[in-house]
């Protein structure tokens, strides 16, 4: 049996049992009826955010687990590792909108777009609004697998000098330097913008330090779409007030969703979307391209999957 404790439409569902008229394949309507097939369930198709430490422990028969996104970190992470049940996500399906998202945010500062907008919503006619150049600045991508891949091919349009820094520090396509993390203070110094993907590990949480703001040049803009827990918060806003660095762009917070009454939200100088750089009118079905490729592996009796997670690093 294949459960879908996610949520996805009728007309992809439509489409699976379709394509594989053999496979019982059931969609879960909620809490209870996930709680109701689990422990027959051989394959487990979710998000992750939605499953529970007791569903879990009652999956006696469950072979594979499929997460429909690239972060794990809000499943019950630990069961499943206890369990020895092999896990892959969707990594990969995001770079397109990601990168987008990122450029765009960051042409949005350089050219003054949220004064613009509002000197728009005033019916104010002001040309005082600071204008500046993206184009041959250097950016540096934390993350350098698909999305800071894409991100720094994007950038190549603008001229950029593309910094990578990584766990590996391996050289990789559309970068012209490759580091491994270690080395992000020596970079600082000289980088115009920095892009955080990366993921929620033991190893990255709380990656960027006070010291890190007082390195980066006064002009620096930080954007951070990865994981919010890379950084805290009081450290960026400190940052900003004094000065340190001129613009922070925030799609993921510590706290999902940002309250009403947090500081972030009165600062000009930082800019706020709700954890939505990864949204795409494509993105189930980029998805669950994934999932087939990997259903086809499990039916043929390999394990030969592609994006296998490593439990022991968390992505």
């Amino acid at each position: 049996m294949i459960l879908f404790s996610a949520k996805i439409s009728q007309r992809h569902q439509d489409r699976l049992k379709e394509t594989y008229p053999d496979l019982e394949i059931i969609f879960s309507e909620g809490t209870e009826d996930t709680y109701k097939y689990i422990e027959e369930a051989e394959v487990l198709v979710t998000y992750g955010s939605e499953l529970e430490e007791k569903m879990i422990e009652r999956a006696g028969k469950l072979e594979w687990m499929m997460v429909l996104s690239a972060g794990v970190d809000k499943m019950p992470f630990q069961a499943v590792k206890d369990k020895g049940i092999p896990v892959t996500n969707a990594r990969g399906i995001h770079k397109i909108q990601m990168s987008e998202y990122a450029i765009s945010m960051l042409l949005q500062v350089y050219r003054g777009a949220k004064q613009l907008a509002e000197s728009e919503r005033k019916h104010h006619w002001d040309r005082s609004v600071k204008m500046r150049e993206m184009t041959g600045r250097t950016l540096l991508i934390a993350g350098t697998g698909a999305i800071g891949q894409e991100v720094a091919r994007l950038a190549k349009a603008f001229q950029m000098k593309t910094i990578g820094i990584s766990r590996s520090g391996r050289s990789k396509e559309y970068f012209d330097e490759t580091y491994e993390n270690s080395k992000l203070d020596d970079l600082l110094p000289e980088v115009d913008a920095v892009v955080s993907v990366l993921p929620s590990t033991e190893e990255t949480r709380g990656f960027y330090k006070e010291k890190h703001f007082q390195m980066l040049p006064d002009h620096a803009v930080f954007l951070n779409m990865g994981r919010g827990d890379a950084v805290k918060e009081e450290v960026l806003l400190e940052a900003v007030r004094k000065k340190e660095i001129d613009h922070v762009i925030l799609d993921v917070f510590e706290e999902e969703p940002l309250p009403e009454n947090h500081p972030f939200w009165e600062e000009e100088r930082v800019t706020i979307t709700p954890h939505l750089a990864g949204m795409s009118p494509n993105y189930t079905t980029r998805a669950l391209e994934v999932f087939e490729k990997n259903l086809k592996v499990y039916l043929d009796g390999k394990n030969d999957y592609i994006n296998l997670v490593d439990m022991d690093r968390g992505y």
